[in-house]
């Protein structure tokens, strides 16, 4: 989760355009963290209250961020990096848990998600510099990216990576439990009615205005343009991954950052996947599986996920809705 200007998967959008409810009461605040911008929106609260509750969420987000990057040096990241294959390093609850669900997701997605991409060193997605690796290189780091071997002791609380030079990138799994864990600490000062958008990650409470939030769904192949607008309330996630932002090209060829596990290269068959659930867990880590693993995989896996909502579009810009996406996106 390197600190960048730019916005990791920013898919969603908030519209610009959507008003302020006639008498409401709105506090936002903005900030770069995970390396995205993040935007907290809150209705309906006094400044006071609002002001403390955000300095807070702003406080405990860093924390967790800083926590989980694999660019801070001296946190446990790091200290699994120096230790990977000759001895577990204990890490925080928080971190543990993060990591428990990035192998449970690695699980459920038969590898096309995968936390220990991060062997992948030698891809650059700086826009200013990028960097496409060779095969040779790409071959060197490639045997060190397998799942099974983080080896996690949740009442030991330590974590092992069993090869040298192994690494982990938690930014795929760990940016929406920052996220909400911000949104409880918002809660626990009184704050009803919220939303937090993490770079295309968007998590709300409540309602805006007394009606409901809405959310513009860009179209990853012209992100200028809006395939629609969501509208939630209540406890809702709307999880986005794409492939637009952190993105270049090479002699006519596009890449970004979404790594096959497999080839350790860009998978070129899909452009986007947005995910509407009620729970972060539903759906943590989904996204990018989808993007790797395809369509038909991505269907197959939304057949064993009840109340979770999808829209994909495909490299062609081929669309596909779940019946409930189509009911919701207007």
């Amino acid at each position: 989760m390197r600190r960048r200007c730019v916005a990791a998967l920013p898919m969603l959008a908030i519209a610009p355009w959507l008003p302020a409810m006639a008498g409401g009461r709105i506090a936002q605040s903005s900030r770069t963290l995970m390396g995205t911008r993040v935007d907290i929106t809150l209705d309906g609260v006094d400044a006071s209250v609002a002001n403390a509750a955000m300095r807070a969420a702003w406080s405990e987000m860093t924390r967790l961020a800083d926590m989980m990057s694999r660019y801070q040096l001296g946190n446990a990241v790091h200290a699994m990096h120096l230790s990977a294959g000759l001895q577990p390093v204990v890490v925080p609850a928080e971190m543990m848990r993060v990591l428990s669900a990035g192998q449970a997701v690695a699980a459920r997605s038969e590898g096309a998600f995968d936390m220990t991409v991060g062997a992948l060193t030698a891809w650059r997605f700086d826009q200013s510099i990028p960097v496409v690796p060779s095969a040779d290189e790409i071959a060197r780091d490639l045997p060190l990216v397998d799942f099974r071997d983080v080896v996690l002791d949740p009442h030991r609380q330590t974590a092992f990576l069993r090869r040298r030079g192994m690494r982990v990138d938690l930014g795929g799994i760990a940016k929406l439990p920052i996220l909400q864990a911000g949104m409880a600490v918002l809660k626990s000062h009184g704050v009803t009615s919220a939303m937090i958008n993490g770079g295309g990650d968007v998590l709300v409470i409540g309602q805006r205005g007394g009606t409901g939030w809405r959310i513009g769904v860009r179209d990853p192949v012209a992100p200028d343009r809006l395939l629609g607008v969501l509208g939630v309330q209540g406890d809702t996630v709307v999880a986005a991954s794409g492939d637009y932002e952190r993105a270049f090209t090479v002699a006519g060829r596009r890449y970004h950052h979404i790594l096959d596990p497999r080839t350790g290269m860009p998978e070129q068959r899909m452009r986007g996947v947005v995910l509407l659930a009620r729970d972060v867990d539903a759906v943590n880590g989904m996204g990018p599986a989808m993007m790797v693993a395809g369509q038909g995989a991505a269907r197959r896996w939304l057949a064993g996920m009840p109340g979770v909502e999808a829209l994909m579009v495909e490299a062609s810009g081929e669309r596909w809705m779940s019946a409930g996406m189509r009911r919701r996106l207007a």
